[in-house]
């Protein structure tokens, strides 16, 4: 299975790209993660819609969704793994996600009632995918 992480915005700094290599470092090839940029020009969400593969499952990354504890987000691991379906992860800019690309999202996950910055969104995904791995690994990562 390959996740993949689909960004608005800009190139994130250097100690966010090293902690998101970090995690994704981790991860084995049969649960990969793959970061996609879209640059924050004109009409992004396009760009996005375009990006999102048919056969694949859509989650959308929004406040509204619903949040899951680390143990719920490695059950829902679990469940995309035996499914053998990709998954797409939608991640908005600064304006959150268009209508558009919410209405493809067969899920909406909110990782927070707080606000993030978009750019410490993917390290925060990266970090609970890999500890939702290391959950179903029996793995000690997650004390």
């Amino acid at each position: 299975m390959k996740i993949r992480l689909i960004t608005i915005g800009h190139k994130a700094p250097g100690w966010l790209q090293e902690g998101y290599q970090d995690y994704i470092k981790r991860l084995p090839a049969s649960c990969a993660l793959e970061l996609i940029e879209i640059p924050a020009e004109k009409r992004p969400e396009e760009k996005m819609l375009a990006s999102i593969k048919a056969d694949n499952h859509v989650v959308a990354l929004d406040v509204k969704g619903k949040c899951w504890s680390t143990e719920q987000l490695a059950e829902k691991l679990q469940g995309w793994l035996q499914s053998g379906k990709n998954i797409d992860l939608l991640v908005g800019g600064a304006d959150g996600l268009s209508p558009e690309c919410l209405a493809k999202a067969q899920e909406k996950w909110s990782l927070s009632t707080l606000t993030f910055p978009h750019m410490l969104v993917r390290l925060i995904v990266a970090e609970q995918i890999y500890r939702a791995h290391s959950i179903l690994q029996n793995h000690p990562y997650h004390r």
